[in-house]
């Protein structure tokens, strides 16, 4: 795979699609990418957002085929790097742990809490060496007051900050759970911002997510539970609204980054070259 594939635009601005997005661009070009993670989860799209070049990517595939425990996140993060991609912005879907964040409402969040297991977390897995990245924290700061600028500017209500739970899915959680998500400082729980945050964090890559809520969870309150039909429901009625999101947030980030994001492993001796 080159940026040869998308007759010389390269993008340096990717979107990760997730439950209920599986379309961005317009007039794209199809990227089939091959990495030494497997394949991502389909082809790449790659076209413009307002003259902006921009690469697209479903997280579950066409027909939304990966549950959130099989998304092959190493291979997708690196088939963007390796197209071009610096800059990643990740919608995803998410659940409320707290009665005043309603459906429909967007959140930028700042901080993780990771109750994940069995994937694949990292790139430096073998016996070649291990890297230890700063992860305090997990969102790149620039790509975030892009996004916080764009929702004002369009009138969207837009949460500046917040705790992202992920947990392993696909199942929802129990009432005890969420009330523990809750009281441990979670404000919104989801199934896929990680490892793909850490995992462009070893790569180098600006990582922003975007998480529109879509239910309350289950322990926010008593008569309340979660079903996939009402997240796809959600997600679907809101679609448009993310897709304008995302347009205006792709003109909105800087060309130059003043983040830390990309410095994130100088000086570390990497067993993996970076695409």
């Amino acid at each position: 795979m080159s940026t040869e594939a998308v007759a010389g635009r390269v993008p340096h601005i990717g979107v990760i699609g997730g439950s209920g997005f599986y379309r961005f661009l317009d007039d794209a070009s199809v990227v089939e990418a091959d990495t030494p993670y497997g394949s991502p989860s389909g082809p790449l799209a790659v076209g413009e957002v307002r003259g902006v070049p921009v690469a697209f990517l479903p997280r579950h595939g066409p027909g939304h085929r990966f549950p959130p425990h099989r998304v092959p996140s190493r291979a997708n993060l690196w088939a963007l790097r390796a197209l071009g991609v610096r800059q990643v912005l990740a919608p995803y879907a998410v659940g409320s742990l707290r009665a005043d964040l309603a459906p429909g409402r967007f959140v930028v969040p700042d901080q993780l809490i990771d109750r994940t297991w069995g994937r694949e977390h990292t790139y430096a897995d073998g016996s070649d060496g291990v890297v230890h990245v700063p992860f305090a924290d997990p969102y790149c700061p620039d790509g975030r007051r892009a996004v916080l600028a764009a929702g004002s500017l369009r009138g969207d209500d837009v949460v500046d900050g917040g705790t992202l739970v992920v947990v392993n899915g696909p199942r929802f959680s129990t009432r005890a759970e969420s009330r523990w998500h809750a009281a441990s400082g979670g404000d919104v729980v989801g199934m896929t911002a990680m490892p793909e945050a850490a995992l462009a964090r070893e790569l180098a890559l600006c990582y922003t997510g975007i998480a529109l809520v879509t239910d309350f969870d289950a322990g926010v309150g008593e008569d309340d539970f979660v079903t996939q039909e009402e997240v796809f429901r959600v997600m679907a009625a809101n679609v448009e609204r993310v897709r304008a999101l995302l347009a205006d947030v792709v003109v909105t980030l800087p060309s130059a980054p003043t983040c830390s994001c990309a410095a994130a492993v100088e000086g570390q001796r990497l067993p993996y070259a970076l695409p």
